[in-house]
């Protein structure tokens, strides 16, 4: 029943749901109060009203974010309950008072001081935001001024409305006591710092403390760009809940041969960008990135088909390449969107045969094998447990854009797997880590994985009641006391490596002091090195967990696990890499031989029905190694889906980036050359007539621009997706 409430109310915890039914409840209590009257019962309500209203907005409610949308928003809240007060006074007999004049009078004011204050807030943050948020890029050529402090702006309105407390509980006071004075003075103290909440907005206003205008900004930007002449960039573009996309190449653009450079589109995703030392820039605006100086930029790569990828398809002088964010038999895999691009790198012959199956416009000489260069960090199975009990990794996917029941086994297999998991004759631990977009799109995704979640919450804490792993968990509390403090105390520095420059700079100061710090840079590795260790030693290895969040990372599951359970997906392409055995769901009952027929990834893995009857192969695998029958297949098909062990991938991607290269050089060569024949001039016929105008000034001139592309410049007002003309 609790559980039910807590998904329809879209609430995060049984805390949440209670401050929403509270506060729900409040103010009609409010209301009732005030008609009664009952000062004491109105308080009481009041204060309910004022709590539960500020707890909520700290722990970000979806349910108290959308009243707002039914026009009880936070303002009208406010504004209602001292409408109350007003009708409370009036109830009591004090309308023809002096309070009841002073409390009105007050109220007015105080939100006459709301649009001042909203309006220099407002015009600060629009004045503070330039066309573009960076990462170790070098902007010295413009003045960026320190942020004005968070606790100025950070939750503006919703500290400024609160400020009507002092004068909410002196007219209380005043109406139960009978001392005006007291009331007046708590009238005035609101009024007061109201007033000095907006005076201390207005220093940050003056034209030294704002950022340059988006010109200077721009023009800084691309005298950068010339003077670090980037030749490979990353291009990203996606949802809030799509950061992963982009964070899983940043490691290989970091490796990668040439001078890289990530390019962005949506300033929400750049705060949950990994940590980096290739530069980053987010452009937001079309028109700023389709003018940017990328004449210099030879290959372009790209994991994700959005609309914004037509912005930089443009540009003619760079080759384009679809690299995608993980490797699969998704219809996603085989987009016919993906014949736009140049090339289609894969990671090895099963995405080059998944295309010519498909048959959808992508050609196979377009088409190039170059491994997975994020696999390096999987640990290849030893053949034993980790654990004296195996642990099993549940990974599903997500469900998808569309009702497809393959799409994802969480809507009917989820629970049924993980019931049998934990309910096997041989003690398992179970691993349940959700994709990112679980239930983003489908209600009952969401409730189905709010199920499984609470499911290995109960097993958990089931087992931690057992006898049975009493002893286990009394020897093990020391070790797991002092890896959870050394997981506090990296966790704390971590955050304060985190942030560059001085705490609570807002993007444009960020973008201003985020500077590659090698040193820096080498102690994060560390850092997080170290997270990961303490984190699994801070509980123990038979207990039941679901990860979350961005750590730990799915690659560190796959280590901590024996054997996986998952979908058809590019997780379980990346887990191939282990060796381990694995299981993968017929969630739209094709048929164990249909199902590997149509999905390559699974010819080498056990093949769950809905029930998950046939857990028990995959936890016999685990067990006995020796006599697993799918062990062979599963070598022959690593090497069939993700390219051979050698050369490294990433000695095939550095390779198919130099290839590549070459042809964008060869074709802006052509270019040159076929322009420089077409703006050729006419021979002088007196000229010839001496023997000098042979016209040989102009062939060495069109030779020279030949042999140097980076002689063009870009059309007046077409910037970089303009094709070039020749200098003149």
């Amino acid at each position: 029943m609790i559980s039910t409430a807590i998904r329809l109310a879209r609430v995060g915890s049984r805390s949440e749901l209670a401050a929403a039914i509270l506060m729900t409840l409040g103010y009609p209590c409010v209301m009732i109060a005030a008609l009664l009257p009952d000062i004491w019962f109105f308080a009481a309500a009041t204060a309910v009203t004022y709590v539960t209203d500020w707890y909520l907005h700290q722990r970000g409610s979806y349910l108290v974010n959308r009243l707002a949308t039914v026009r009880a928003g936070l303002p009208i809240r406010f504004l209602l309950r001292q409408l109350m007060v007003v009708l409370l006074l009036a109830r009591l007999d004090l309308a023809e008072e002096p309070l009841f004049f002073v409390a009105v009078a007050c109220f007015l004011a105080f939100y006459g001081l709301q649009a001042p204050h909203g309006a220099l807030t407002t015009l600060i943050r629009l004045r503070r935001t330039m066309p573009i948020v960076t990462r170790n890029v070098d902007l010295h050529a413009v003045r960026i001024p320190d942020a004005p402090p968070q606790r100025l702006l950070n939750r503006s309105a919703e500290k400024m409305l609160h400020l009507d407390i002092p004068a909410v509980a002196g007219i209380l006071v005043a109406a139960e006591t009978g001392q005006d004075a007291f009331g007046y003075a708590c009238a005035g103290v609101t009024l007061l710092l109201g007033t000095v909440y907006t005076a201390l907005l207005l220093p940050y206003v003056r034209r030294s403390q704002l950022v340059p205008s988006a010109p200077a900004v721009l023009k800084a930007l691309d005298t950068w760009l010339r003077e670090y002449r980037p030749t490979v960039v990353l291009y990203f573009s996606g949802s809030n809940e799509s950061a992963y996309q982009g964070n899983m190449w940043l490691d290989t653009m970091a490796a990668v041969e040439g001078r890289p450079l990530v390019i962005m589109r949506e300033r929400t995703l750049v705060p949950q960008l990994a940590d980096t030392s290739v530069p980053v820039v987010c452009i937001p605006a079309g028109t700023h990135l389709m003018n940017l100086e990328l004449s210099t930029v030879r290959v372009c790569l790209y994991p994700a088909n959005v609309g914004k990828n037509i912005h930089i398809l443009r540009v003619p002088t760079m080759k384009h390449v679809f690299i995608g964010h993980g490797d699969s038999d998704k219809l996603a895999s085989v987009n016919p969107f993906s014949k736009v691009y140049d090339e289609v790198w894969t990671a090895g012959r099963a995405g080059r045969d998944r295309y010519a199956l498909a048959d959808v416009g992508v050609r196979d000489e377009d088409i190039v094998e170059v491994g997975r260069p994020q696999l390096a960090p999987i640990e290849s199975w030893t053949g034993t447990t980790r654990n004296p009990i195996p642990t099993v990794l549940y990974a599903p996917t997500w469900e998808g854009w569309d009702d497809n029941p393959g799409n994802t086994s969480i809507l009917l297999a989820g629970e049924n797997i993980v019931r049998r998991l934990l309910d096997a004759d041989r003690p398992v631990r179970v691993i349940y880590k959700p994709h990112p977009f679980t239930g983003i799109r489908s209600a009952k995704a969401k409730a189905a994985d709010f199920r499984i979640k609470a499911l290995i919450a109960k097993a958990a804490e089931d087992r931690a009641a057992d006898p049975r792993w009493a002893k286990e968990a009394s020897a093990a509390a020391a070790g797991h006391q002092a890896a959870k403090a050394e997981l506090a105390k990296i966790e704390t520095r971590l955050a304060a490596l985190a942030q560059p420059g001085r705490a609570g700079g807002d993007e444009a100061e960020e973008s201003r002091v985020s500077l590659a710090d090698p040193a820096r840079q080498a102690e994060l590795e560390v850092l997080r090195t170290r997270w990961n260790d303490a984190y699994w030693r801070s509980f123990g290895w038979w207990e039941h967990r679901t990860v979350t969040g961005a750590q730990p990372k799915l690659y560190d599951c796959f280590n901590q696990s024996d054997a996986m359970v998952s979908d058809i997906s590019s997780v379980v392409s990346d887990f191939i890499a282990s060796g381990k055995p694995y299981a993968v769901t017929d969630s739209a009952e094709l048929g164990a031989e249909e199902f590997k027929r149509q999905n390559t990834a699974v010819r080498a893995a056990v093949i769950l029905s809905n029930s998950a009857a046939e857990v028990g192969r995959l936890l016999d695998a685990v067990s006995d190694p020796a006599g697993d029958p799918l062990a062979g297949p599963r070598r022959e098909l690593k090497r069939y889906l993700l390219g051979p062990d050698e050369p490294t991938s990433m000695e095939q991607f550095n390779a198919a980036v130099r290839a590549l290269t070459a042809k964008a050089e060869a074709r802006n060569a052509g270019v040159a050359q076929r322009l420089g024949a077409q703006i050729e001039p006419l021979p002088d016929p007196e000229a010839t007539a001496a023997g000098t105008g042979d016209g040989v000034a102009e062939k060495v001139a069109a030779a020279e621009l030949a042999a140097d592309p980076d002689a063009l410049v870009p059309d007046a007002g077409s910037g970089a997706g303009g094709e070039a003309t020749v200098a003149r």
